[in-house]
């Protein structure tokens, strides 16, 4: 049997457990429009024209913005169904994001 350095398994351990809340992150691409992604944010989260605008901006200016928050599978869930609308979209753990 292989022995792990023992902060290798505390890394591993970290990034499957429950305890860190991972992030969906938007990016920008070249190809949506602007109000397209405006669309897709209160189509899918729920926000309000204003809150899915600032957000919109924020890809646009910055590159990127974090959309949802919550437990591993519940972002895939959302990565996921950004990628059936069209957009770039990854998940990426909380504590390391942006």
């Amino acid at each position: 049997m292989v022995k792990t350095d023992t902060q290798i398994e505390e890394q591993i351990r970290a990034i499957f457990s429950g305890d860190t809340p991972w992030v969906t992150i938007v990016w920008d691409d070249p190809v949506n429009l602007m109000t397209y992604v405006t669309y897709v944010l209160m189509e899918l989260f729920g926000f309000s024209k204003e809150k899915a605008h600032e957000l919109m901006m924020k890809v646009h200016t910055e590159g990127k913005a974090i959309v949802s928050t919550g437990s591993r599978e519940e972002m895939e869930h959302d990565v996921a169904r950004l990628h059936e609308y069209g957009l770039w979209a990854t998940l990426q753990r909380g504590d390391q994001a942006l």
